[in-house]
């Protein structure tokens, strides 16, 4: 199958109209609606939008790269557009973006159109190709080109492929039942690494890593072999044999991958991006053997080159949104069948049959027993790998067991997962004839006793006490001081709209959710109304304040109403990266406005999340709601008076 078949010339746009990322999106979206090749524009946006929130498909050279995967594609289609002047699109290299390539991936479909466009990913690591490509005038010339150069790659990699074959025939004992297995690099070189390769969705970053690789790999002399973790699995598997023999392993993913078979190993991990842009240093740092050892917890053993790999506080926040990430599908399916419950006794009574089956299915006894456990177990997960899930669960069961609650089940969770980390290090010495022993019974043993040891004496009390003291205080809060509560969560709601002070604040909400009294549903209430603003007041500034917005903006704009009534913040993130001034400020006054209003009305919200959805369970929904449109318009006002007229830029 070839690239053109899938980059069909009625969607290319040879001179893009936008200026601002958002408004790329909106443009490369409009060519496939109008081409026919997507059937909800508004879905797929919100995909592509949120593999943007999880890092920029900017990769860096001018080159821009959206794509999401969904029902809303009809087709597998690839959108080809250029920008003489360049865009900001928030590169990994922070220049600007010349040329875009929109990936619509359909759920469900074969296989092929995902060959298809990890061979136009490696097509894009080439300098020149790309140069070829800004020179083009025509839809006709951009297609000629891919053929051309699609045909030249394919003859070199049968080139390679049987020049492999002929090299390992002499060696083969009995025919090869399969193609050789092809190694880039220096045939006469001694130096061998191995690397994985991997982003979020499979579809373009993962192959682009690959074949920068590859192809520093050649110029370096080094041979390489690089499995890839795409969407349709992982492709050219390493073997033992392969990994045994590699002097370092290089792991460029930003999703988890298949890692004990490192074990032993120096593994350098880094993001996908890295893979791309500095390809150079990390494989020398592998034929030099320099990155940490890897020993199943994915941390390094004494006398091994430390290797810079993000702060402190950054490997803290990824362990704790793993807990929360884990645990949440508990706190939304409980709460909201709890919330149900509560709405059905307002009308008839506790003793009700249905009241108590939703309560038993979502309460205590049911999906919010598990809460903290879970929080606790995908916490130490995060940081001691599988050994360490167990001894958390257990940690975050007593912390339940003894009333020291979310707090403890942090704590728990942690202490588990360092725990099994020093175990590793204080049983790395043991013979290798004792490793088979270590998964199945000391570490298990071990860790369950230290890790239950320091909760039952140190922890659970500690902690006990202090979220004692904690639900007391927010039980006995005065008017004033709720407020001001609710207007520092509904404010950090809309600081990152998403990253870690909005997880933050929403986390703490949950903590106090399911905290026993009265206070329940009231953080939530504050965190809920702070979240649903920003994508609202973007949403009114578009509509009443046209001057002020492009055509694409306010296009885009419309789709924050939906957004923001689901209590999906991240629906302001695009407005918010390109004029961050105005927009988080105006969008923090009203949501910290918002947040304020539900505690001076004591408003309750028994859910975790649903937006207006779910505002009916409110113990006030007209108050409720009131709120979030105060918030909206303040934040609208202010960020349409704010702005300067489109003419004026």
């Amino acid at each position: 199958m070839k690239i053109t078949d899938l980059m069909i010339q009625e969607t290319m746009i040879m001179e893009l109209q936008a200026t601002t990322k958002e408004g790329v999106i909106d443009e490369l979206i409009a060519s496939l609606a109008a081409s026919g090749r997507i059937t909800d524009a508004k879905l797929f946006k919100e995909k592509i939008l949120e593999r943007e929130a999880q890092s920029s498909t900017g990769i860096g050279g001018g080159i821009a790269m959206p794509h999401a995967k969904t029902k809303a594609v009809k087709e597998a289609t690839v959108v080809f557009a250029k920008s003489s002047a360049g865009i900001d699109f928030a590169s990994l290299d922070e220049a600007p973006a010349h040329i875009f390539f929109m990936i619509a991936a359909p759920d469900g479909a074969g296989n092929m159109h995902l060959r298809t466009l990890a061979a136009l990913s490696r097509l894009l690591i080439e300098s020149e190709f790309i140069e070829q490509l800004m020179g083009a005038k025509t839809p006709a010339e951009v297609s000629a080109l891919f053929d051309a150069k699609q045909a030249e790659t394919e003859a070199r990699a049968e080139a390679e492929a049987k020049a492999a074959e002929v090299k390992a025939a002499p060696k083969a004992a009995v025919p090869q039942a399969e193609p050789a297995r092809i190694i880039t690099g220096n045939p006469d070189s001694q130096s061998f690494v191995v690397a994985v390769t991997a982003c979020p969705t499979g579809i373009a970053h993962t192959f682009m890593a690959e074949d920068a690789l590859k192809k520093k790999a050649k110029e370096m002399g080094v041979n390489i072999r690089v499995e890839t973790n795409g969407s349709e699995g992982a492709q050219n598997v390493l073997t033992p044999e392969e990994i045994a023999r590699a002097s370092g392993v290089i792991i460029a993913a930003d999703k988890n991958v298949e890692m004990e078979r490192f074990s032993g190993k120096p593994v350098l991990q880094r993001p996908v991006s890295d893979g791309i842009r500095k390809s150079e240093e990390l494989i020398r740092i592998a034929v030099a053997g320099d990155a940490p050892i890897y020993r199943s917890s994915g941390r390094s053993e004494e006398g091994s080159t430390p290797v810079k790999s993000g702060s402190i506080g950054s490997k803290i926040y990824k362990d704790l949104m793993n807990g929360i990430s884990h645990m949440l599908p508990f706190v939304v399916g409980g709460g909201i069948l709890l919330a149900i419950s509560f709405l059905i006794e307002q009308v008839a009574s506790p003793d009700n049959p249905l009241v108590k089956l939703l309560q038993s299915i979502g309460g205590g006894d049911g999906a919010f027993h598990f809460l903290i456990p879970i929080l606790a177990g995908f916490i130490a997960m995060s940081i001691g790998d599988r050994p360490a899930l167990m001894p958390g669960m257990v940690g975050g069961l007593m912390a339940l067991n003894s009333n020291s609650g979310f707090l403890g089940g942090l704590a728990a969770g942690f202490l588990a997962g360092y725990v099994v980390v020093m175990l590793r290090r204080a049983f790395s010495g043991l013979p290798r004839t004792l490793d088979g022993l270590k998964p199945i019974l000391l570490y298990p043993v071990f860790s369950l006793l230290i890790t239950g040891t320091i909760m039952f004496f140190l922890f659970d009390p500690l902690f006990s006490w202090i979220n004692g003291g904690l639900t007391d205080v927010l039980n006995n809060l005065g008017t004033g001081n709720k407020i001001l509560l609710g207007l520092v969560l509904g404010g950090m709601m809309a600081i990152d709209m998403g990253g870690p002070f909005n997880k933050a604040a929403y986390t703490f909400a949950i903590g106090v959710f399911t905290s026993s009294g009265n206070t329940n549903g009231m953080m939530m209430a504050a965190v809920m109304a702070g979240g649903m603003v920003p994508p609202l007041a973007i949403a009114l500034a578009t509509s009443f304040f046209k001057n002020k917005f492009t055509e694409t903006e306010r296009k885009s704009g419309v789709t924050n109403y939906v957004l923001g009534l689901s209590f999906i913040t991240e629906g302001a993130i695009p407005f918010a990266a390109a004029d961050p001034l105005r927009v988080l400020t105006s969008c923090i006054l009203g949501s910290a406005v918002a947040g304020g209003l539900t505690q001076l009305w004591n408003l309750n919200v028994p859910a975790p999340h649903g937006g207006v959805f779910v505002a009916f369970l409110s113990s006030n929904a007209a108050l409720f709601l009131l709120s979030v449109l105060i918030g909206s318009v303040i934040s609208g006002l202010i960020l349409g008076l704010w702005k300067k007229p489109v003419e004026a830029k």
